[in-house]
């Protein structure tokens, strides 16, 4: 249209006697308006998909859990009640303060003995080959630099660990593909980041998992976020050269 982006926020700003430093202020505090929001909504807008079959996936999934468990990016919980009781340590792992507070409460109202804390899937609390199990929902579609974060995976996973995982990925189907490489940007800001068309299992075996996953569909859900992936990824052998 001729006029940059900077230029259409800033001249009015200007005339309205507001700074660049103002408007950055605002647009943090309504990004974080809007975390507390998301957070609040996040569980009554998945009920029915969980009811749908998102519930019974998670259920067959978590069973395979086991020894030291760490949960990234766990959201509000909605893991938390298919995991074994038998696990040796869960650990769950959120950054956003919103959902960690409610990762909290359900932490607490289950009476499970599970430790939260806050960290990013790309920077992550543990030594070298200490974790049995990396389960991951819904979270490299959302996380920064998943390449970064999968290395970090990789590098906390024990020579036989395993990476449990549910994400919503790009689709095979060109068509729809195309629609969520349309509606990416508006999704990415509604949902806190996710990417709706990001080829995830495309950047596993980049980074050199070894994947048994099976197509599924997040029903109840909107088309451009229901095609699903579900699976155990492995590091093979020779994870010094794969990674």
């Amino acid at each position: 249209m001729g006029v940059s982006g900077d230029a259409r926020l800033t001249a009015p700003a200007y005339r309205r006697g507001m700074t660049t430093s103002t408007l950055q202020l605002d647009d943090v505090a309504g990004s974080r308006t809007w975390a507390r929001v998301f957070a609040a909504i996040y569980d009554p807008s998945l009920w029915v998909a969980e009811r749908a079959g998102m519930r019974g996936h998670r259920d067959a999934l978590l069973t395979q859990a086991r020894g030291l468990t760490l949960e990234v990016g766990s959201g509000t919980g909605l893991n938390l009640a298919h995991y074994p009781d038998d696990l040796a340590d869960l650990v769950l792992a959120e950054p956003n303060p919103s959902m960690r507070n409610r990762l909290q409460t359900a932490v607490h109202r289950s009476k499970r003995n599970a430790r939260v804390i806050d960290a990013r899937a790309e920077q992550l609390p543990f030594a070298d080959a200490s974790v049995d199990t990396v389960v991951s929902t819904l979270v490299l579609c959302t996380v920064d630099d998943p390449d970064l974060a999968l290395r970090e995976i990789a590098r906390v996973l024990r020579p036989d660990g395993q990476l449990l995982f549910i994400e919503h990925v790009r689709s095979d189907s060109p068509l729809l593909a195309r629609w969520q490489d349309r509606l990416a940007r508006p999704w990415r800001r509604f949902a806190e980041g996710c990417r709706c068309n990001r080829a995830t299992l495309e950047l596993m075996k980049a980074c050199g998992f070894r994947l048994d996953a099976r197509p599924a569909a997040w029903r109840a859900m909107p088309p451009f976020i229901r095609p699903l992936a579900i699976g155990r990824a492995t590091i093979p052998a020779t994870r010094g050269q794969a990674a």
